[in-house]
């Protein structure tokens, strides 16, 4: 058995808005908030690594979780957009919480790495006991706003996540992932290159994609999805969410969102936006569905209950 015991997030703290953005890329600031939801996010300062990110949120979900670090038991860190080829974040991540010892797994799976992480610990809890999930991206270093329709989604920022065998407020239940290789030039980031991401391709799939998952997910537990009481997605783009909501036939507001203030953190959003959701429903009133859609193409659903 394992269960979610805590969020955690950091953000940095300098905001880019649609204004700003707009200079760079003679978009208009109204038009980008009405196309993708966003009205701002922030970026990383010069000197800044995923990692100082990672830590930081790390360390917010740790004193959430009243857990020292020294009681984690396995590290997976999540990110697309790390300095170097190896070795990735999750070892100095150790590190830096004093863990000389404990195993880590670096994940470097765009937009879905955080959910691959939580349904990877909801497997190994029973061995390893707190697992930690981190999740941290630098985007603003991967775009170019010589493609300014890619270029305006992004921004910076990290989340993190205990899995726990013992304890937490939801149990997890069950969970999908799934792997469609023929799409895996359409999302890509080369050594040394600029985000490539084939939007509209991106969006088919994802709206095709993840209602299918999610609902195939609750089916196999003979729920509906208008069960689910809280949907908490990779913040991907509002018309996405709203998308997924249309198919499944849920109401909207079901579906938490910060994109927002924040913008697509890749794999980093779906822990910033459980983090703040958890801050807000710390007595969750039914089934809980994580879902995300990221490279590869990856995607999947997680189902979790709240503990009485």
């Amino acid at each position: 058995m394992a269960f979610l015991r805590a969020f955690g997030a950091y953000l940095p703290p300098d905001i880019v808005t649609n204004v700003d953005v707009a200079a760079s890329t003679g978009k208009d600031a109204a038009a980008i908030e009405r196309a993708t939801g966003i009205r701002e996010r922030r970026y990383a300062a010069n000197g800044v690594t995923v990692l100082d990110l990672g830590v930081a949120a790390a360390q917010d979900c740790l004193a959430k979780a009243k857990l020292p670090a020294d009681e984690i038991g396995l590290i997976l860190f999540s990110s697309g957009s790390t300095e170097r080829s190896f070795p990735g974040p999750a070892s100095s991540l150790a590190a830096k919480l004093g863990l000389t010892t404990v195993p880590v797994i670096d994940l470097p799976i765009a937009s879905a790495g955080s959910l691959v992480g939580i349904a990877l610990a909801a497997e190994l809890a029973l061995r390893y006991g707190n697992i930690l999930i981190v999740a941290s991206e630098i985007m603003s270093r991967c775009i170019t706003f010589e493609d300014p329709d890619t270029a305006i989604l992004f921004g910076d920022g990290a989340g993190a996540c205990i899995v726990s065998r013992d304890s937490g407020f939801a149990r997890i239940v069950d969970h999908a992932l799934h792997t469609d290789g023929n799409y895996a030039e359409s999302l890509s980031l080369a050594h040394g290159g600029t985000l490539h991401m084939v939007g509209l391709e991106v969006i088919l799939q994802a709206t095709r994609k993840i209602p299918r998952a999610i609902a195939d997910l609750l089916s196999k537990h003979g729920l509906t999805p208008g069960a689910a009481a809280h949907y908490l997605m990779h913040q991907a783009n509002l018309n996405l969410i709203r998308k997924v909501a249309i198919a499944l036939k849920v109401p909207e507001e079901k579906f938490f969102v910060n994109i927002d203030a924040y913008g697509n953190t890749s794999s980093a959003s779906l822990l910033i936006a459980a983090a703040e959701w958890h801050t807000a429903n710390q007595n969750p009133n039914g089934p809980i569905v994580l879902a995300a859609f990221g490279a590869g193409f990856s995607w999947g659903a997680v189902l979790a209950v709240p503990v009485p």
